[in-house]
């Protein structure tokens, strides 16, 4: 049974097409891979078809609710993984699980069950009355499931579910995912890392620069590359040379990052060194017109001298800072 319908679906910011005319189709009991490089255009593509973005063009059907006439509908049957955890720290994890549940319209005895099966589920019988906030990555990142699940809807989306997790907690989210599949929903995992899907999914569509560039089962799309992974196939489709263009694009989006720190720091520094320089003329200043004043009677010489030496400590140290590198 067809749980999703991606058709002709676009998406542009300004001038910048993030989704370009993709389509695809994926079915209940299954695990379909939405494989691309960052940047790719996956996570657009996600927030469009869970009704978190409109899209610029086409539509997409979820477990038969158009997410353009029917956005409420396709809410109701979709549940949504992301970066974002987004828990509420204050409450245990039992507590967001409930207050997930009532959002949704669970009866209480309904919900209560739920609770206590993904809690057994997904290993969370340790920690599932403790505040949240103390909570470790794995901790988390199983409530967040939990939260996306609980209304138990027929399509679920994972974006990087198990990243930052240890070995364990990882395969406890992969047992589920696998579990979800065996109940026959349909589970869209959203990755860049190829040998993870395909270990995982049964069939995989692939978005390269926001474009739809490759769908089909695993072993149909290494047959027909004749290679023996999804990093290799990847690599055939889109070409040798883009494939190191996309290395390099990484690596200057890293090197990027790591300039942008060293620049703030820079110029943190710089502001410290010109409040320093501009309190300690200020303390010299107020230290001087105390002396000449002669505010404070004859007591005037012993407030102005420690404020005159404070300012010219500070003179001297933003100068010597100035001097240093930095």
């Amino acid at each position: 049974m067809i749980q999703l319908k991606v058709s002709h679906l676009s998406k542009t910011f300004k001038d910048f097409k993030a989704v370009d005319d993709v389509s695809f189709e994926a079915h209940g009991g299954e695990i379909f891979g939405l494989l691309g490089p960052n940047g790719a255009g996956k996570t657009t593509t996600i927030r469009v078809i869970a009704t978190v973005l409109q899209p610029t063009g086409g539509t997409a059907v979820v477990a038969g609710y158009d997410i353009q006439k029917d956005p409420e509908s396709v809410r109701k049957h979709l549940g949504l993984l992301t970066s974002d955890i987004g828990l509420y720290d204050r409450f245990t994890a039992r507590e967001n699980l409930r207050y997930f549940g009532r959002l949704y319209g669970m009866s209480e005895g309904a919900l209560k069950d739920r609770i206590d099966e993904l809690i057994q589920l997904l290993d969370m019988q340790g920690f599932a009355d403790r505040r949240a906030g103390k909570f470790s990555t794995g901790m988390k990142q199983k409530v967040a499931i939990a939260r996306s699940v609980i209304h138990d809807p027929d399509v679920v989306i994972f974006d990087e579910p198990t990243s930052g997790l240890d070995v364990l907690a990882s395969q406890t989210v992969i047992r589920f995912m696998k579990r979800m599949r065996d109940q026959g929903k349909l589970v869209i995992l959203s990755t860049h890392d190829m040998a993870h899907a395909q270990s995982l999914c049964d069939r995989v569509a692939i978005i390269h620069r926001s474009e739809l560039i490759a769908e089909d089962s695993v072993q149909a799309l290494l047959q027909k590359y004749k290679v023996v992974t999804l990093e290799e196939a990847f690599i055939k489709i889109v070409g040798e040379d883009e494939a190191k263009s996309l290395a390099k694009e990484e690596e200057s989006k890293q090197f990027g990052k790591t300039s942008d720190k060293k620049n703030s720091k820079k110029i943190s520094k710089e502001k410290f060194i010109k409040i320093l320089r501009l309190a300690s003329i200020g303390f010299i200043l107020i230290g001087l017109i105390i002396s000449f004043a002669k505010i404070g009677g004859d007591k005037a010489q012993r407030v102005s001298e420690p404020i005159i030496i404070l300012g010219a400590i500070g003179a001297v140290l933003s100068r010597f800072l100035q001097k240093k590198k930095i």
